[in-house]
Protein backbone atom coordinates (compact mmCIF):
# COMPACT_ATOMS: atom_id res chain seq x y z
CA UNK A 1 0.00 0.00 0.00
CA UNK A 2 1.29 3.50 -0.69
CA UNK A 3 1.74 5.70 1.97
CA UNK A 4 -0.79 8.22 1.59
CA UNK A 5 0.82 11.92 0.52
CA UNK A 6 0.42 14.89 2.81
CA UNK A 7 -2.04 17.19 2.05
CA UNK A 8 -1.61 20.60 0.45
CA UNK A 9 -1.81 23.26 3.20
CA UNK A 10 -4.71 25.49 3.10
CA UNK A 11 -3.73 29.30 1.35
CA UNK A 12 -3.10 32.02 4.77
CA UNK A 13 -5.42 34.09 2.50
CA UNK A 14 -4.66 37.92 3.68
CA UNK A 15 -7.50 39.64 4.09
CA UNK A 16 -6.97 43.18 5.29
CA UNK A 17 -4.07 45.58 5.92
CA UNK A 18 -4.24 48.66 8.16
CA UNK A 19 -1.46 51.01 8.20
CA UNK A 20 -1.68 53.27 11.80
CA UNK A 21 0.56 56.45 11.70
CA UNK A 22 2.22 57.13 14.86
CA UNK A 23 3.85 60.28 16.29
CA UNK A 24 5.50 60.88 19.87
CA UNK A 25 7.35 63.53 22.02
CA UNK A 26 10.48 62.24 22.68
CA UNK A 27 11.41 62.17 26.74
CA UNK A 28 14.53 64.13 26.11
CA UNK A 29 15.83 65.39 22.55
CA UNK A 30 18.15 63.15 20.39
CA UNK A 31 21.17 65.84 19.14
CA UNK A 32 22.97 64.75 16.46
CA UNK A 33 24.93 66.74 13.67
CA UNK A 34 21.36 67.14 12.18
CA UNK A 35 20.36 68.96 14.89
CA UNK A 36 17.75 68.23 17.88
CA UNK A 37 15.30 66.07 17.55
CA UNK A 38 12.38 66.63 19.66
CA UNK A 39 9.38 64.53 17.82
CA UNK A 40 9.35 61.88 15.40
CA UNK A 41 7.04 59.66 14.18
CA UNK A 42 6.51 56.04 12.23
CA UNK A 43 3.75 53.66 11.08
CA UNK A 44 3.00 50.33 12.49
CA UNK A 45 1.50 47.59 10.07
CA UNK A 46 -1.36 45.82 10.81
CA UNK A 47 -1.77 42.81 8.24
CA UNK A 48 -4.48 40.08 9.25
CA UNK A 49 -5.38 36.49 7.55
CA UNK A 50 -8.63 34.20 7.17
CA UNK A 51 -7.23 32.56 10.06
CA UNK A 52 -7.25 34.92 12.38
CA UNK A 53 -3.51 35.59 12.27
CA UNK A 54 -2.55 38.87 12.52
CA UNK A 55 1.08 40.21 11.86
CA UNK A 56 2.60 43.68 12.57
CA UNK A 57 5.44 45.30 11.08
CA UNK A 58 6.93 48.55 11.50
CA UNK A 59 7.60 51.38 9.21
CA UNK A 60 10.95 53.70 9.39
CA UNK A 61 8.84 57.02 8.80
CA UNK A 62 10.74 59.66 11.12
CA UNK A 63 8.51 62.67 9.57
CA UNK A 64 5.12 62.45 7.54
CA UNK A 65 3.85 59.04 8.85
CA UNK A 66 0.08 59.82 7.09
CA UNK A 67 1.50 60.01 3.79
CA UNK A 68 3.26 56.63 4.66
CA UNK A 69 0.11 55.48 5.92
CA UNK A 70 -1.41 56.36 2.66
CA UNK A 71 1.24 54.99 0.56
CA UNK A 72 1.15 51.00 1.99
CA UNK A 73 -3.11 51.30 2.08
CA UNK A 74 -3.41 52.49 -1.81
CA UNK A 75 -0.51 51.50 -3.71
CA UNK A 76 0.65 48.18 -1.43
CA UNK A 77 -2.94 46.63 -0.05
CA UNK A 78 -4.06 45.94 -3.57
CA UNK A 79 -1.16 43.83 -4.41
CA UNK A 80 -1.58 42.10 -0.94
CA UNK A 81 -5.26 41.70 -0.68
CA UNK A 82 -6.65 37.85 -1.35
CA UNK A 83 -3.12 37.04 -1.47
CA UNK A 84 -1.04 33.76 0.55
CA UNK A 85 0.25 35.67 3.14
CA UNK A 86 3.33 32.76 3.59
CA UNK A 87 4.15 33.71 -0.22
CA UNK A 88 6.83 36.27 1.00
CA UNK A 89 9.05 36.56 -1.74
CA UNK A 90 6.32 37.19 -4.43
CA UNK A 91 4.91 39.67 -2.48
CA UNK A 92 8.08 41.71 -1.78
CA UNK A 93 8.63 41.70 -5.48
CA UNK A 94 4.67 42.55 -6.31
CA UNK A 95 5.04 45.51 -3.90
CA UNK A 96 8.35 46.55 -5.43
CA UNK A 97 6.62 47.25 -8.61
CA UNK A 98 3.91 49.57 -7.31
CA UNK A 99 5.92 52.51 -8.43
CA UNK A 100 8.70 52.53 -11.39
CA UNK A 101 12.53 53.95 -11.06
CA UNK A 102 15.29 52.75 -8.78
CA UNK A 103 14.55 51.26 -5.38
CA UNK A 104 14.83 53.46 -2.34
CA UNK A 105 12.70 56.09 -0.44
CA UNK A 106 9.13 55.60 0.41
CA UNK A 107 8.22 52.77 -0.95
CA UNK A 108 11.21 50.17 0.22
CA UNK A 109 10.58 51.68 3.90
CA UNK A 110 6.78 51.03 3.49
CA UNK A 111 7.26 47.77 2.31
CA UNK A 112 9.52 46.92 5.46
CA UNK A 113 6.63 47.50 7.43
CA UNK A 114 4.67 44.91 5.59
CA UNK A 115 7.70 42.27 5.46
CA UNK A 116 8.07 42.43 8.73
CA UNK A 117 4.54 41.68 9.33
CA UNK A 118 4.46 38.89 6.92
CA UNK A 119 7.52 36.99 8.67
CA UNK A 120 5.49 37.66 12.16
CA UNK A 121 2.36 35.92 10.57
CA UNK A 122 4.66 32.97 9.04
CA UNK A 123 6.22 32.52 12.53
CA UNK A 124 2.92 32.53 14.11
CA UNK A 125 1.36 30.53 11.77
CA UNK A 126 4.20 27.77 12.09
CA UNK A 127 4.56 27.99 15.32
CA UNK A 128 8.21 29.36 15.20
CA UNK A 129 9.97 32.14 16.19
CA UNK A 130 11.46 33.98 13.39
CA UNK A 131 14.92 33.37 14.25
CA UNK A 132 14.50 30.02 13.65
CA UNK A 133 12.52 30.62 10.21
CA UNK A 134 15.99 32.20 9.01
CA UNK A 135 17.37 29.19 10.40
CA UNK A 136 19.36 30.33 13.52
CA UNK A 137 22.71 29.32 14.43
CA UNK A 138 21.42 29.05 17.91
CA UNK A 139 21.92 31.76 19.42
CA UNK A 140 19.76 32.72 22.73
CA UNK A 141 21.28 36.40 23.60
CA UNK A 142 22.96 38.60 21.18
CA UNK A 143 25.34 41.40 22.44
CA UNK A 144 24.49 45.01 22.20
CA UNK A 145 26.18 48.20 22.58
CA UNK A 146 24.44 51.57 24.31
CA UNK A 147 23.41 54.37 21.83
CA UNK A 148 23.84 57.06 22.49
CA UNK A 149 26.10 60.07 23.83
CA UNK A 150 24.62 62.80 22.65
CA UNK A 151 26.24 65.59 21.16
CA UNK A 152 25.67 67.89 23.80
CA UNK A 153 27.52 70.29 26.14
CA UNK A 154 30.42 68.10 28.26
CA UNK A 155 28.76 67.82 31.52
CA UNK A 156 25.40 66.44 29.71
CA UNK A 157 28.35 64.07 27.63
CA UNK A 158 29.63 63.28 30.74
CA UNK A 159 26.74 62.30 32.38
CA UNK A 160 25.36 60.19 29.41
CA UNK A 161 28.24 58.00 29.66
CA UNK A 162 28.27 57.42 33.10
CA UNK A 163 24.94 56.21 32.85
CA UNK A 164 25.30 53.64 30.33
CA UNK A 165 28.89 52.30 32.23
CA UNK A 166 26.74 52.31 35.14
CA UNK A 167 24.02 50.26 33.45
CA UNK A 168 26.52 47.92 32.79
CA UNK A 169 27.35 48.42 29.01
CA UNK A 170 30.67 47.12 28.09
CA UNK A 171 30.17 48.98 24.42
CA UNK A 172 29.00 52.73 24.09
CA UNK A 173 28.64 54.83 20.96
CA UNK A 174 29.32 58.15 21.17
CA UNK A 175 27.59 61.01 18.44
CA UNK A 176 29.92 63.56 16.92
CA UNK A 177 29.71 66.71 14.52
CA UNK A 178 31.21 70.06 14.22
CA UNK A 179 33.99 71.86 14.60
CA UNK A 180 36.40 69.11 14.18
CA UNK A 181 38.69 70.49 16.81
CA UNK A 182 35.92 69.82 19.50
CA UNK A 183 34.88 66.22 18.14
CA UNK A 184 39.02 65.53 18.20
CA UNK A 185 38.90 67.01 22.13
CA UNK A 186 35.61 64.79 23.01
CA UNK A 187 37.46 61.49 21.26
CA UNK A 188 40.10 61.70 23.76
CA UNK A 189 38.40 63.33 27.06
CA UNK A 190 35.35 60.37 26.61
CA UNK A 191 37.69 57.67 26.02
CA UNK A 192 40.19 58.73 29.08
CA UNK A 193 36.79 59.16 31.33
CA UNK A 194 35.73 55.38 30.54
CA UNK A 195 38.91 54.21 30.93
CA UNK A 196 40.86 51.46 28.58
CA UNK A 197 38.73 48.42 28.62
CA UNK A 198 35.45 49.76 27.52
CA UNK A 199 34.82 50.06 24.13
CA UNK A 200 33.79 53.00 22.12
CA UNK A 201 32.33 54.03 18.65
CA UNK A 202 31.65 57.21 16.87
CA UNK A 203 28.34 57.87 14.72
CA UNK A 204 28.99 60.82 12.76
CA UNK A 205 25.67 60.88 10.63
CA UNK A 206 27.17 62.34 7.54
CA UNK A 207 28.72 65.40 9.41
CA UNK A 208 32.20 65.86 7.22
CA UNK A 209 33.73 66.31 4.20
CA UNK A 210 36.76 63.58 3.25
CA UNK A 211 39.69 65.63 5.21
CA UNK A 212 37.77 66.12 8.11
CA UNK A 213 36.93 62.73 8.26
CA UNK A 214 40.28 61.62 7.60
CA UNK A 215 41.32 64.16 10.63
CA UNK A 216 38.78 62.65 12.97
CA UNK A 217 39.32 59.02 12.29
CA UNK A 218 42.80 59.49 13.18
CA UNK A 219 41.86 60.98 16.37
CA UNK A 220 39.95 57.43 16.81
CA UNK A 221 42.02 55.28 16.33
CA UNK A 222 45.00 56.86 18.09
CA UNK A 223 41.84 56.29 20.99
CA UNK A 224 41.36 52.67 19.91
CA UNK A 225 37.73 53.43 19.57
CA UNK A 226 36.29 50.38 17.64
CA UNK A 227 34.25 52.08 14.40
CA UNK A 228 33.60 55.15 13.02
CA UNK A 229 29.98 55.64 11.85
CA UNK A 230 28.65 56.93 8.87
CA UNK A 231 31.47 59.66 8.42
CA UNK A 232 30.44 60.90 4.45
CA UNK A 233 27.05 61.49 2.87
CA UNK A 234 26.14 57.69 1.98
CA UNK A 235 26.09 58.64 -1.57
CA UNK A 236 29.86 59.03 -1.25
CA UNK A 237 31.12 55.83 -2.16
CA UNK A 238 34.37 57.31 -3.52
CA UNK A 239 34.66 59.34 -0.67
CA UNK A 240 34.83 56.24 1.42
CA UNK A 241 37.22 54.28 -0.55
CA UNK A 242 39.72 57.30 0.03
CA UNK A 243 38.61 57.14 3.59
CA UNK A 244 39.45 53.86 4.19
CA UNK A 245 43.11 54.19 2.77
CA UNK A 246 43.90 57.01 4.83
CA UNK A 247 42.91 56.33 8.07
CA UNK A 248 42.72 52.98 9.90
CA UNK A 249 39.97 52.88 12.10
CA UNK A 250 36.93 50.57 10.86
CA UNK A 251 34.45 51.90 8.89
CA UNK A 252 31.09 51.04 9.39
CA UNK A 253 27.69 52.49 7.60
CA UNK A 254 24.52 50.35 5.66
CA UNK A 255 21.86 52.92 8.00
CA UNK A 256 21.20 55.24 4.64
CA UNK A 257 20.55 51.73 2.51
CA UNK A 258 17.52 50.57 0.82
CA UNK A 259 18.63 47.71 -0.84
CA UNK A 260 21.44 45.20 -1.33
CA UNK A 261 22.59 46.80 -4.73
CA UNK A 262 23.32 50.22 -3.05
CA UNK A 263 25.51 48.03 -0.16
CA UNK A 264 27.39 45.84 -3.14
CA UNK A 265 30.55 47.95 -4.02
CA UNK A 266 31.30 48.96 -0.24
CA UNK A 267 31.12 45.34 0.89
CA UNK A 268 32.92 43.78 -2.37
CA UNK A 269 35.96 45.77 -2.01
CA UNK A 270 35.60 45.73 1.94
CA UNK A 271 35.78 49.18 2.46
CA UNK A 272 33.37 48.64 5.11
CA UNK A 273 34.50 46.47 8.15
CA UNK A 274 30.59 46.59 9.29
CA UNK A 275 27.41 46.62 7.89
CA UNK A 276 24.03 48.65 9.50
CA UNK A 277 21.05 48.26 7.54
CA UNK A 278 17.89 49.51 9.45
CA UNK A 279 15.27 46.48 8.65
CA UNK A 280 12.11 49.51 9.21
CA UNK A 281 14.27 50.97 6.15
CA UNK A 282 15.58 48.19 4.04
CA UNK A 283 12.98 46.36 2.63
CA UNK A 284 12.08 44.93 6.33
CA UNK A 285 13.62 41.26 7.19
CA UNK A 286 13.32 39.92 3.38
CA UNK A 287 16.15 42.40 2.05
CA UNK A 288 17.96 43.10 5.17
CA UNK A 289 18.93 39.70 5.29
CA UNK A 290 20.02 39.53 1.40
CA UNK A 291 22.47 42.49 3.07
CA UNK A 292 23.25 39.81 6.07
CA UNK A 293 24.21 37.60 3.72
CA UNK A 294 25.86 39.14 0.91
CA UNK A 295 28.34 40.81 4.15
CA UNK A 296 28.84 37.36 5.70
CA UNK A 297 30.28 36.43 2.09
CA UNK A 298 32.73 38.64 2.36
CA UNK A 299 33.92 38.43 6.00
CA UNK A 300 32.04 41.69 7.27
CA UNK A 301 30.10 41.72 10.44
CA UNK A 302 26.35 42.85 10.19
CA UNK A 303 25.02 45.21 13.35
CA UNK A 304 21.77 46.21 12.96
CA UNK A 305 21.08 49.83 13.08
CA UNK A 306 17.50 50.90 15.19
CA UNK A 307 18.14 54.40 15.77
CA UNK A 308 15.08 55.99 17.12
CA UNK A 309 12.35 53.22 16.36
CA UNK A 310 10.00 51.22 17.89
CA UNK A 311 9.47 47.75 19.71
CA UNK A 312 9.04 46.34 16.53
CA UNK A 313 11.81 47.59 14.64
CA UNK A 314 13.69 46.51 17.54
CA UNK A 315 12.68 42.72 18.03
CA UNK A 316 12.82 41.71 14.72
CA UNK A 317 16.55 43.08 14.60
CA UNK A 318 17.15 40.71 17.26
CA UNK A 319 16.05 37.75 15.60
CA UNK A 320 17.69 38.63 12.47
CA UNK A 321 20.81 38.97 14.70
CA UNK A 322 19.94 35.81 16.02
CA UNK A 323 19.90 34.41 13.22
CA UNK A 324 22.97 35.64 10.69
CA UNK A 325 26.15 34.08 11.28
CA UNK A 326 28.28 37.48 10.91
CA UNK A 327 26.46 39.10 13.44
CA UNK A 328 28.44 41.53 15.99
CA UNK A 329 26.18 43.73 18.16
CA UNK A 330 22.89 45.63 17.71
CA UNK A 331 22.47 48.88 18.79
CA UNK A 332 20.67 49.19 21.99
CA UNK A 333 18.83 52.83 21.87
CA UNK A 334 18.51 54.54 25.53
CA UNK A 335 16.02 56.78 25.14
CA UNK A 336 13.31 55.01 26.42
CA UNK A 337 10.70 56.30 24.27
CA UNK A 338 6.76 55.56 24.08
CA UNK A 339 7.54 53.26 20.97
CA UNK A 340 9.21 51.06 22.70
CA UNK A 341 7.85 51.37 26.17
CA UNK A 342 4.08 51.62 25.68
CA UNK A 343 3.42 49.40 22.50
CA UNK A 344 3.90 45.69 23.34
CA UNK A 345 4.21 43.63 25.97
CA UNK A 346 8.26 43.35 26.27
CA UNK A 347 9.91 45.53 27.73
CA UNK A 348 12.66 47.74 25.31
CA UNK A 349 16.25 46.45 25.46
CA UNK A 350 17.96 48.88 27.32
CA UNK A 351 15.83 47.53 30.29
CA UNK A 352 16.09 44.16 29.69
CA UNK A 353 19.76 44.21 28.34
CA UNK A 354 22.49 42.84 31.02
CA UNK A 355 25.73 43.97 31.12
CA UNK A 356 25.59 44.24 27.41
CA UNK A 357 23.36 41.29 26.39
CA UNK A 358 20.49 40.89 25.63
CA UNK A 359 17.76 37.74 25.02
CA UNK A 360 15.98 36.75 22.04
CA UNK A 361 11.99 35.98 22.31
CA UNK A 362 11.39 32.45 21.95
CA UNK A 363 7.70 32.72 21.30
CA UNK A 364 6.08 33.03 17.49
CA UNK A 365 6.76 35.12 15.20
CA UNK A 366 8.44 38.38 16.85
CA UNK A 367 7.01 36.99 20.33
CA UNK A 368 5.47 40.13 20.95
CA UNK A 369 1.82 41.51 21.31
CA UNK A 370 0.55 44.89 20.65
CA UNK A 371 -1.47 47.33 23.22
CA UNK A 372 -4.31 48.43 20.30
CA UNK A 373 -4.93 51.11 23.44
CA UNK A 374 -1.60 52.58 23.51
CA UNK A 375 -1.63 52.32 19.00
CA UNK A 376 -4.70 54.66 19.41
CA UNK A 377 -2.96 57.12 22.16
CA UNK A 378 0.04 57.43 19.86
CA UNK A 379 -1.86 57.94 16.67
CA UNK A 380 -0.57 61.06 14.54
CA UNK A 381 -2.99 63.97 14.37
Amino acid sequence: MRPSEPMAAEPLKIVEVIAHPLSQTLPAPTVTSWGSYTKVSLVLVEVRTDAGIVGVGETLARFSPKAYADLIETSLKPRLVGQDARNIGALWQSMRRALSGKAGGMLIEAIAGVDIALWDILGKATGQPIAKLLGGVGRDRIDVYAAAVNWTDDKAADAELDRYLGEGFPCIKIKMARPVRDACKRIERLRKRAGDLVGLCVDANWAYTLDEAVEVGRALSANGYFWFEEPLQPENEQGYEELRRRCDVPLAAGESNFTLDQAQRLIANRTLSVLQPDVARAGGITETRRMADYAAAHDIRYAPHIGMSGIVCETASVHLAAAMPNFGMMECECDASPFKTTLADIAPGCRRQKNGTLDVPDRPGLGIEIDWEAVKKLKAE
